[in-house]
């Protein structure tokens, strides 16, 4: 944008713009801001914009015309994500196309290299818009920058600097394969899919619930000692778990109890098929306030499903509520994929509980979700597909930003309204939920699931890296297992 187009505005006005929503053709704004190195007056431009199959983002750069400094800087104008993620891109030797993929690193990522034992913690680079070269090339400026000085200091460490540049060097230059690991607690950060909606066999993405710590350093609790103060000055309540029988508070009970949670579709389709034997209450502590609130939970059936626990929670200070789906009993030994054939309405509207670590496929889209792409959900065929279609639209975009070529716009413009003609049942398709822990469900239209002849579950054998992703392989129970032995054992006459 020319220097005469430019708009002088005021602080206040890019707050504002940065607040509403635009459409992606914002203009340029341009502040006069002081320079950190000379502390006179340069200039600094914000522009709102939309990152394409991302999100909306804030680009930032200063240009100090007395000293010559300069720097960018890109800040999300979105919220935080509900969970992290965590991008696995696979760099082989001699693929020089890789690296011209974007890169969008947050103030909060940490990029990783294992082989080379590298990391870049979030405060050694700030937000940044990049590719895979220029990150690893900015890596490489920044660790070279004072090694005249490094050499007279410490001749040793200068030596180990200089050997381990050329290694990084030699990554950029595709001349060794190396992992390239982008992890960012506020899932705010995204490697590029050239391939989208297709996937990219270069590329996973692992979504991740935050540690406490990552909370914390994000912003989402208050203080520990302002936590404890709080619970100090409201009287703590009964630490006794309340179990009330069945014939008490009844399937109507419970179904108000949890129908208090923001979830109603929980509690719809789940006291389709059961009513609790009991509800359970006990304390806990809110996770948006950390006040003291109150968890109400259950345990119930599904048939042809299994045992889950149902888990619902309002805070009276703040407001905030939430309810989980969690499995219940023990971990299955086989992992499960569910195939359904949708040739009509009634099929649209089956139930559907998608667990947390299910992936979603729909062959003929040539469209594949990786698990927790969407978390866990209880909903319906159509809810799910409604579901795909908004978050991709939200975080893949099917709005585009102008650094999008038009071939691609077209591609995703034809994904979006094939997508969109699923619900239509122009002609029929296939829904496949592929759970590693077998903690998915599509319900079926008869009485006996084998007389469903459009639903049919296929048990498979979890492989080697699916058990160590999802930490099974080092569960040991034999100690326990002797233990129950021995008891059984003692008990017999």
């Amino acid at each position: 944008m020319e220097d005469g187009k430019d708009q002088d505005i005021d602080v206040g006005s890019v707050v504002e713009a940065v607040s509403a929503d635009h459409s992606f053709g914002a203009p340029l704004y341009v502040v006069e801001s002081m320079c950190m190195r000379c502390h006179e007056n340069g200039t600094s431009r914000f522009l709102l914009t939309l990152i394409p199959h991302f999100r909306k983002v804030l680009i930032s750069a200063f240009e100090c015309s007395h000293c010559g400094e300069r720097n960018n800087e890109v800040q999300f104008a979105g919220e935080i994500q509900p969970r992290g993620c965590c991008y696995h891109l696979e760099v082989l030797a001699g693929d020089e196309k890789i690296f011209d993929r974007q890169v969008v690193k947050s103030e909060s990522a940490t990029i990783k290299i294992p082989e080379l034992d590298f990391e870049i913690p979030p405060e050694a680079q700030r937000g940044s818009l990049s590719t895979v070269e220029g990150i690893l090339a900015r890596a490489a400026d920044e660790l070279s920058a004072l090694q005249e000085e490094r050499k007279k200091v410490d001749p040793k460490t200068a030596e180990a600097i200089d050997q381990f540049l050329s290694k990084l060097r030699a990554c950029a230059k595709a001349e060794t394969s190396f992992t390239f690991i982008l992890d960012d607690p506020a899932g705010n950060s995204f490697v590029e899919n050239p391939h989208a909606p297709s996937p990219d066999p270069s590329l996973s993405i692992k979504f991740y619930e935050r540690t406490p710590e990552q909370q914390a350093t994000l912003g989402y609790l208050a203080d520990p000692s302002q936590a404890r103060q709080s619970e100090g000055s409201v009287a703590a309540p009964s630490t006794e778990t309340t179990s009330l029988p069945h014939g008490t508070i009844g399937a109507t009970g419970g179904h108000r109890a949890i129908a208090q949670s923001n979830s109603t579709d929980i509690s719809d389709n789940l006291f389709r098929y059961s009513a609790p034997e009991e509800v359970m209450t006990f304390p806990s502590t809110c996770g948006a306030c950390m006040k003291q609130c109150e968890t109400r939970m259950f345990v119930t059936k599904i048939p042809y499903f299994q045992e889950v626990i149902v888990m619902a929670s309002t805070c009276e200070d703040c407001g905030y509520r939430n309810s989980e789906l969690k499995p219940g009993g023990a971990i299955p030994e086989k992992g499960k994929k569910i195939t359904l054939s949708v040739k009509d309405i009634a099929d649209l509207s089956r139930d559907v509980i998608k667990s947390d670590t299910a992936g979603v496929i729909i062959p003929e889209l040539d469209m594949e979700l990786a698990g927790g792409t969407l978390g866990g959900m209880v909903t319906t065929v159509e809810g799910l597909v409604t579901q795909i279609r908004e978050s991709l639209a939200r975080v893949h975009g099917f709005t585009f930003g102008d650094s999008l070529d038009e071939s691609k716009k077209n591609k995703w413009r034809e994904f979006g309204s094939r997508l969109t003609k699923l619900l239509s049942l122009e002609q029929p398709w296939t829904l496949i939920l592929d759970d590693e822990l077998a903690n998915s469900f599509i319900s079926p239209v008869t009485d006996d699931i084998k007389d469903d002849h459009q639903l049919t579950y296929e048990d498979f054998e979890r492989s080697w890296e699916q058990n160590e992703e999802l930490g099974l392989n080092d569960i040991d129970t034999s100690s326990a297992d002797a233990a129950y032995g021995s008891t059984e054992t003692t008990k017999l006459p």
